[in-house]
């Protein structure tokens, strides 16, 4: 049994601190700082994450209780409200988002593979969630005439489901805006909905040898080139290659494209499918699709599980803080249960753990055997109490 440092303690010890402080001199995130450092507003944050706080007095409360026990991990003193208001105001989110980028490549070392498919072809889910907020405390994040909000764009690797690249807009900005921006390795797959539907960027995937599936639009007009003969004993409805019609739909992509309509049993209904794939089956173009739900099953997860829902500030700094912290938390907790031996699922581990931060026993131990009791090393005798007036 780990009789020094919590469990906390010891999840922070996965960072280096070296790293993170010649992270925070390339930022300047601690120009002018005093006191409470850009470490000890990390740890107030992290814990925010996964000691599902509320609000400052939840976080600054919970630490200022648990003081104690927080001295082996680096922080100095329990912050106040105010203080951990101001530099979640004022000092740069951009530190948070190149610790979750350091925190990645660590976990991409280790070699997550969740690989279903035999094709060695990298596979990539892109999406984007809307965080609605309160558009009187977020009045700089306009959405709708009564709503607030801001959007996540999320890049997920099926390689353990990792999210690999993230970015954080406006509620008004379009997927596809975000989209054209990003450079994919040749050879690779994206699986993405009918939302990013843009001949013009799928246009330029094909000509750098990047595949896509999605689906296809219900206003789309296109002319049958070729029938392809369809499985056995499957969902497979039709598998076709196409060709746009349409000035502009032909002008922005003037290749041949492959439409294959499955069957949706779970939902009775028919899914239209449109990719530039035209080697795969058609058993696997459905399977790929089929698994670009991992991404909003993250996108929920995340969600119920972490804290980007409800803010602990209000500014666009803040805000932005708090979900760099939360992406950062996913990862901890995608490394704790991918080096467990125990069956962990992401919500009970999240649960388990919120209530164990500071229980001093040895990490690994309890993520194998959460629910056995920790090893006694020394018996002490049951207090009395002399109720004798002396």
């Amino acid at each position: 049994m780990n009789r020094f440092s919590s469990i906390f303690g010891q999840i922070l010890h996965l960072f280096s601190k070296r790293e993170f402080f010649e992270t925070v001199h390339a930022t300047q995130a601690e120009r002018g700082a005093k006191g409470f450092n850009c470490w000890d507003q990390f740890v107030a944050m992290l814990f925010c994450q996964l000691g599902q706080a509320h609000s400052l007095r939840e976080i600054c409360g919970g630490l200022a209780s648990c003081f104690g026990k927080a001295k082996h991990f680096g922080l100095q003193r329990a912050p106040k409200r105010s203080t951990l208001s101001y530099a979640n105001e004022h000092r740069p989110w951009q530190l948070y988002e190149q610790v979750f980028y350091q925190l990645l490549g660590r976990c991409q070392q280790l070699g997550f593979d969740n690989r279903k498919f035999r094709f060695r072809n990298k596979l990539f889910s892109l999406d984007a969630t809307v965080i609605e907020l309160c558009a009187s405390l977020f009045d700089w994040a306009k959405f709708r005439q009564t709503k607030g909000a801001v959007k996540l764009h999320l890049l997920l690797d099926h390689d353990g489901y990792l999210p690999v690249f993230a970015h954080i807009t406006d509620g008004k900005t379009h997927e596809v805006k975000v989209a054209q921006t990003m450079l994919f390795p040749s050879g690779s797959i994206v699986a993405i909905d009918k939302g990013y539907v843009d001949y013009k960027l799928f246009w330029r995937w094909t000509q750098s040898g990047v595949f896509f599936v999605t689906r296809q639009k219900d206003n789309a007009r296109y002319a049958v080139v070729e029938e392809r003969p369809l499985p056995r004993h499957r969902n497979i409805l039709s598998d076709q290659v196409i060709e746009l019609e349409g000035f502009y739909s032909h002008r922005k992509y003037p290749g041949w494209l492959r439409r294959v309509a499955v069957w949706d049993e779970m939902n009775e209904k028919i899914i239209t499918l449109l990719t530039n794939h035209m080697t795969f089956g058609s058993t696997t173009i459905a399977a790929i699709y089929k698994d670009r739900w991992q991404i909003e099953i993250f996108f929920k997860t995340i969600k119920q599980n972490l804290r980007i829902k409800t803010f602990v500030g209000t500014s666009p700094n803040a805000l932005m803080i708090q979900i760099w912290t939360a992406l950062i938390a996913v990862l901890i907790l995608k490394y704790l249960k991918f080096r467990s031996l125990f069956q962990w699922s992401l919500s009970n581990l999240v649960a388990l753990l919120r209530y164990n931060l500071f229980t001093y026993r040895d990490l690994w131990a309890w993520m194998n055997q959460p629910f056995e009791p920790p090893p006694i090393t020394q018996m002490y005798e049951q207090l009395t109490l002399n109720w004798t007036a002396s």
